[in-house]
């Protein structure tokens, strides 16, 4: 059987909110589940260190931000591994493609996925992506912009 959630991250990756904004945020997303079933898969998790948060089975492609052009993934995933090496102190990266320097969190993915220590998960959400005014609403309540994702594993 297969795993399917809806994540909502922080656009920057190193930045974790207080408690009180952390549970604003999820009752907000609790309130945009169609079910107690969605409500009860909810988790808010806070993590010592940046991690990826990857969309699985999602993925289609990964592009360069710059050139648009579309990265090997192998290259990708031994950035990954060198930046995860070092902790992820940081995710700056010089992509093949144009020598551009960029963020792994800035490289352009299809599905969306992401960097983080912060977010709040969904396990069987029972629903699709976030409409634009469902992510501003949860992003009031926390305070600082988000990303959705939404992972097949």
């Amino acid at each position: 059987m297969s795993d399917n959630y809806l994540t909502v991250i922080p656009t920057d990756p190193y930045w974790q909110p207080g408690q009180d904004a952390a549970d604003r945020a999820a009752a907000v997303l609790s309130g945009m589940l169609p079910d107690d079933d969605a409500r009860r898969g909810m988790e808010v998790k806070w993590h010592d260190s940046v991690e990826v948060v990857f969309c699985g089975a999602n993925l289609k492609k990964i592009s360069c931000p710059h050139c648009s052009a579309e990265c090997a993934p192998g290259w990708w995933g031994e950035a990954v591994s060198e930046r995860y090496s070092e902790g992820f102190s940081t995710l700056m990266i010089t992509v093949p493609c144009c020598d551009a320097e960029t963020s792994l969190n800035e490289l352009v993915y299809d599905w969306p996925m992401g960097f983080a220590q912060f977010r709040i998960e969904v396990l069987y959400p029972d629903r699709a992506w976030l409409t634009d005014e469902e992510l501003a609403s949860v992003t009031d309540a926390l305070g600082h912009p988000l990303r959705q994702i939404l992972i097949h594993l």
